[in-house]
């Protein structure tokens, strides 16, 4: 293999390809990167044999070959060389390492065999559509905070994607991990009809994420009931699908909930990330306390003292006290867009619901604490 690119092309493709690689495998191949060189450039694949991510970036190849290497090293090896530079690669005679050269730095890699390096098989991906990276980018920003974290409930590590029928069809996700539940929908595009619903993982979603930072207008994406692919431009990232069945959400939203409390957004985070300040790391707990167009923000901690601040809110039920996670709040209310918060309460035990008056399709649920 004989090929030269610039460094700005292959620093920001490594970047992204790299992240896919665990940093501790047992698996040697694992810890690596295929760099395979052909008619339209350099191909960079990558894999932790749940997801796979492959990216084309040009370059004057001048013999074609195939080889592996250390994916975090080549990374920074490559994001250290000076900007502007001229990169070249060159695998030696018996393909066991890869010579890096720029200006006057010379790195020499060692090498595993192409032929070792695993092939994510995606087989048939019968449904194919193309979704707005932007519409893309909004289903996955307003839901993946609420993913859960907790391995033994594995099919909420994920965000479900599914279609919801009706006049307009929804493209809709949702994310729960039992404390919140978040759900943002989109006008359902062309070729939809008839998909499974799928549960795409955690590691898989914020991929995603971080593509779509340098993504075009649009994303294309295929999917069968066991795999998903998105094509991204010039990246290609495959993965497996959470096998399993995500729980029917629609039981949890509350259709009930009388007492509404309007509240200005923007005032609202910033009283409860203040009171917040002096609550346990366990705890987190802040109680709300409403009654005449007055909110009353609460915090105790046995070990630190207490804090308290009053809102001005649009609210005209009856009193009521209710607790919530400072933090899960948070979480939220940087969700919505537009500057008033809608809070539908019920009683201190029942779940609330949470209304972006900006955003239609997307809303929330959170589970009250004890206070």
């Amino acid at each position: 293999m004989k090929v030269t690119l610039e460094r700005a092309e292959l620093v920001k493709a490594l970047a992204h390809v790299h992240r896919v690689v665990e940093r501790r495998n047992t698996i040697p191949i694992l810890a690596n990167v295929l760099v395979r060189a052909g008619k339209n450039g350099i191909e960079l694949k990558a894999t932790d044999l749940d997801l796979e991510i492959v990216e084309t970036v040009p370059a004057e190849v001048k013999q074609g070959a195939a080889t592996t290497v250390p994916a975090h090293m080549f990374y920074d090896i490559v994001r250290k060389l000076p900007e502007g530079a001229q990169v070249e690669l060159q695998s030696g005679s018996d393909r066991s390492s890869l010579q890096v050269r720029a200006g006057r730095s010379r790195f020499t890699l060692q090498a595993l065999p192409e032929t070792d390096f695993p092939d994510l098989a995606a087989g048939d991906l019968p449904h194919r559509f193309k979704l707005a990276a932007s519409d893309l980018k909004r289903l996955i920003n307003k839901t993946q905070f609420a993913i859960s974290t907790e391995e033994t409930r594995y099919y909420l590590n994920g965000i479900y994607l599914h279609l919801v029928d009706g006049k307009t069809p929804k493209l809709r996700a949702v994310a729960t991990d039992g404390h919140r539940l978040a759900q943002a929908e989109v006008p359902a595009p062309k070729g939809t009809a008839g998909m499974p619903g799928v549960i795409i993982p955690r590691k898989t979603v914020a991929e995603v994420q971080r593509l779509l930072e340098d993504a075009g207008e649009e994303v294309e994406i295929e999917l069968s009931p066991a795999k998903i692919r998105f094509s991204l431009g010039p990246v290609v990232l495959t993965s497996k699908l959470i096998d399993g069945t995500f729980p029917d959400y629609g039981r949890v939203i509350p259709l009930g909930n009388d007492k509404i409390m309007v509240v200005d957004k923007a005032e609202f985070a910033s009283a409860v990330d203040r009171v917040s300040t002096i609550s346990s790391e366990r705890g987190r707990a802040v109680k709300l306390s409403l009654a005449n167009g007055k909110l009353t923000l609460t915090v105790t901690n046995p070990d630190s003292g207490n804090a308290t601040e009053e809102l001005e809110v649009e609210y005209g039920a009856d009193a009521l006290d209710i607790g919530f996670n400072s933090r899960y709040l948070l979480d939220i209310t940087s969700q919505i867009e537009g500057e008033k918060a809608t809070l539908k309460l019920a009683d201190p035990g029942s779940p609330t619901l949470l209304e972006d008056s900006e955003a239609s399709g997307a809303l929330y649920v959170l589970m009250p604490m004890r206070v």
